[in-house]
């Protein structure tokens, strides 16, 4: 059986494009006792608040009828944010030259979280330049790898 966010991916999908928005990510979560879908968009320019209302009642809809998920859970669809995280090999990819935080499950010259510029991505290990340097990362020590604004 295919994983809920897989499932609510593939119903999402032709909503979201019909809307003129590209999926970003699918998550399904627990938190505080209470299971959230969460559906993230995008889209040239930014998402507004009725891209994500005319995407969150047409999916709820689709939801409502194809029943896919057992028990309540709050749907929410929000824009995937200025500080999104980067998952897919795509995302790395959109993204090469843009600033980032990488954060780290174990320290690594006594720090957890590094910022720079997104330099390099390959099978999952994480290139980015801070200053002159270039500094990667093993797939297996990133918590975390996210776009960061910078002021």
């Amino acid at each position: 059986m295919a994983k809920i966010t897989e499932l609510v991916t593939q119903m999402a999908l032709p909503v979201v494009e019909e809307a003129g928005c590209e999926l970003w990510d699918v998550e399904y979560v627990r938190e505080a006792g209470t299971w959230f879908l969460r559906v993230y968009i995008d889209k040239d320019g930014g998402v507004d608040i009725l891209d994500c209302e005319n995407v969150s009642r047409k999916l709820s809809d689709l939801l409502d009828e194809a029943d896919p998920i057992e028990g309540s859970y709050t749907l929410e669809v929000s824009s995937a944010g200025a500080e999104r995280p980067l998952k897919r090999p795509g995302d790395y990819e959109k993204f090469m030259g843009s600033p980032v935080a990488v954060k780290l499950y174990k320290a690594k010259n006594g720090r957890k979280e590094f910022a720079g510029v997104l330099a390099g991505y390959e099978n999952g290990d994480v290139t980015i330049t801070v200053g002159d340097a270039a500094m990667t990362f093993a797939r297996d020590e990133i918590a975390l790898c996210r776009l960061r604004i910078e002021f």
